[in-house]
């Protein structure tokens, strides 16, 4: 069942891609900060209580739901509702037109342009940039862009779903995710900003974070080593991870490294890509310079990735009907 919801949701978010912000993010904002304002009260403890709420309570009502559908009115409605989960969870398209017009662009040799679209993306862009940077953090950015809106929530839905939950997991690692971006960085409010967020609950949401995202950055960059180079791959894993901000996210970026060849990292890592402050200067792994042709790489990487999940899915979906 699980495998048949995401094959559909893969296939619809590809046909009608939601876009970023949409309706239920945006309820789920106000839910979140109606709780930050009432419960963030600077203590540690009042932080993963305001987490736990924020997140927690949509993930018991998919749940919920889910088994609500599954006694009463059969396992179909609950295949259609963890679809519809899964759908809105998604989001490939989210971040695959801004490589596209980049990829575009530099494919028409207009680096100006380019380096626009990237600001664009990102919120920022050094108009010194190289054409072989252009290519690097195009790279970097989808490489975590795929792990956070793709292979994320693909690794919780599959694992909890496995264990009776649902499209559950798609949402904790969602959620989970929007919280970070919201809350696990340091704001700058303006003077008497009412929407101030407490050290103590940035603290409870970048380590929620880091403990959600744990497994499935492994599992990601697992899955990149297999269906590019592998032993590249779990080698710069092993020795360069270290040399990004962010621990989940170095691994990630690692593996991909070593996968399609490519050199990552350098001077001007956009915080929007990790988990903890911008070094503005990350160490290089190996590799070979960044090319225009390491984009056409990257992309089949990740579709070879995402085959290789279903085709795994779908396996374990015969194996179980047959046992």
């Amino acid at each position: 069942m699980s495998f048949i919801a995401l094959l559909f949701a893969l296939l619809l978010e590809q046909v009608r891609p939601l876009a970023s912000g949409h309706g239920l993010e945006r309820m789920f904002t106000q839910w979140a900060d109606w709780l930050k304002n009432n419960l963030d009260t600077g203590d540690i403890r009042h932080g993963w209580t305001t987490w736990g709420l924020a997140v927690g309570l949509p993930c018991l009502l998919v749940v919920a739901v889910h088994w609500w559908l599954v006694w009463s009115m059969g396992w179909i409605f609950a295949m259609v509702w963890s679809l519809a989960v899964v759908y809105v969870t998604l989001g490939f398209r989210r971040f695959s037109h801004h490589f596209t017009g980049i990829r575009d662009a530099l494919a028409a040799g207009d680096d100006i342009l380019a380096r626009e679209l990237l600001r664009e993306w990102q919120g920022e862009a050094d108009v010194t940039l190289t054409r072989s940077e252009i290519v690097r953090h195009v790279i970097e950015f989808s490489a975590i862009a795929a792990h956070r809106h793709v292979f994320g929530v693909m690794a919780w839905f599959s694992l909890l779903a496995a264990l009776g939950l649902g499209p559950a997991g798609a949402l904790l690692f969602r959620l989970s995710s929007l919280l970070f971006k919201a809350w696990g960085e340091p704001p700058t409010p303006a003077e008497g900003d009412i929407s101030h967020t407490s050290d103590a609950l940035q603290h409870v949401v970048a380590r929620a974070w880091y403990l959600v995202d744990w497994l499935p950055a492994r599992m990601t960059a697992l899955s990149f080593a297999v269906v590019g180079n592998f032993e590249d791959a779990v080698d710069a894993w092993r020795q360069e991870a270290g040399n990004f901000p962010g621990a989940n996210d170095g691994v990630v970026l690692a593996a991909t490294s070593g996968a399609i060849n490519v050199r990552l990292g350098g001077a001007y890592l956009s915080p929007q890509v990790t988990d903890e402050e911008d070094d503005s200067m990350v160490q290089p792994t190996a590799g070979r310079e960044p090319q225009y042709t390491h984009l056409r790489s990257m992309v089949g990487l990740v579709w070879r990735a995402v085959v290789m999940w279903m085709v795994l899915l779908a396996l374990m979906t015969l194996a179980r009907l047959l046992g």
